[in-house]
C-alpha cells in the first residue's frame, strides 16, 4: 500500500492533473471515478489507483493490476472533491486529421470545428454533446483549452475515448481540407442571415464554434461557406459556447431523422 504523498507514482499523479506540460511529454493524461474507470479502454490503462477504504469492485477492476493507497494519500492526489476512491493513469489516444476524414466519407458526416475555446466545461459538454448527436469528429486549434484537462475530461462523460478529435496548428488549412472532402462549412454569426432552422444541414456539414467572449476570429469566419444565426428572443446577442454548437448539431440530427412525407 502507498503511504505517502512522498512516492514518486503519486508525484506523478498530481503532476499530470495540474500540468498540461507534464500531460504532453508523456501522452498520458488522468481520469477520476468508477464511470470513467469502467469506459477505459483496457488498452491505454498504464496505472490505477484505489483508496484503501474503496468498496468498489468490478469484474475489469479485478483483471488490471492496481495499487492500494491511504486514504489520506488519494484525497491529495485527486481533483474532486468527492473522490470515488478509484483513479487511472491513462495512454491518449491519438487522430490525425485524415482519420477522421476517412472514417467520416462513408456516413454523411457533421464535423465540428473550434477555435479557441476556453472553458474547459464547455469543451468537455461539447465532445458529449457531439457524441449524442453522432458527431463524426471535432477539429481545434491550438489556441483551445487542452482537451485532457481533469475538468474537461470529467465534464465528457467517457465521449473522450470515443469521439475523434484532433488539433491543428493550421485551422483554415483544416478547414479547407473538409472543404476538399465536400462539406458544407457553417459559421454562427451576428452578421448570418439565414436562421439555423431554415438551413439545409442535410448533406455534409461543419460547425464552426469560437471563443466564448469574442466568438469565431475573422480569419475562421471567411472561411465559411455560409454565416447563420440562432434565432433568440429578448436582448442576447450570442448564446453559451457550448449550448450553441448543441443546438446546430441537433439541428442537423433532426432534418436528417426527418422524412418527406410520401
Amino acid at each position: 500500500m502507498i503511504t505517502s504523498t512522498d512516492n514518486k507514482q503519486i508525484k506523478n499523479v498530481i503532476q499530470l492533473l495540474a500540468k498540461s506540460k507534464a500531460r504532453k511529454e508523456q501522452d498520458a493524461f488522468v481520469i477520476e471515478g468508477i464511470k470513467l474507470f469502467e469506459e477505459a479502454p483496457e488498452d491505454l490503462i498504464l496505472q490505477v489507483f484505489v483508496s484503501e477504504s474503496c468498496t468498489y469492485r468490478s469484474q475489469k477492476l479485478d483483471k488490471v493490476p492496481h495499487e492500494m493507497v491511504k486514504d489520506e494519500v488519494f484525497r491529495k492526489m485527486t481533483d474532486t472533491l468527492t473522490p470515488q476512491g478509484v483513479l487511472c493513469v491513462v495512454r491518449k489516444r491519438r487522430w490525425q486529421l485524415s482519420d477522421i476524414l476517412t472514417a467520416g466519407r462513408d456516413k454523411n458526416p457533421v464535423y465540428l470545428v473550434v477555435e479557441n475555446l476556453q472553458d474547459p466545461g464547455n469543451l468537455g459538454t461539447i465532445m458529449r454533446t457531439a457524441e449524442g448527436a453522432g458527431v463524426s469528429g471535432i477539429i481545434m486549434n491550438e489556441g483551445t483549452v487542452d482537451i485532457y484537462n481533469p475538468k474537461t475530461v470529467r465534464s465528457t462523460m467517457g465521449s473522450i475515448f470515443r469521439v475523434p478529435f484532433v488539433y491543428e496548428n493550421n485551422l483554415e488549412s483544416a478547414v479547407s481540407k473538409l472543404k476538399e472532402a465536400g462539406v458544407t462549412c457553417f459559421a454562427a454569426h451576428l452578421k448570418g442571415e439565414n436562421s439555423c432552422f431554415d438551413t439545409d444541414f442535410k448533406g455534409p456539414s461543419a460547425f464552426f464554434v469560437g471563443n466564448e467572449g469574442n466568438g469565431l476570429s475573422d480569419e475562421i469566419t471567411s472561411c465559411a461557406d455560409v454565416l447563420i444565426r440562432i434565432p433568440m428572443e429578448g436582448k442576447l446577442e450570442s448564446l453559451n459556447a457550448a449550448v450553441s454548437a448543441a443546438v446546430l448539431v441537433y439541428e442537423a440530427k433532426r432534418q436528417r431523422l426527418t422524412r418527406s412525407p410520401g
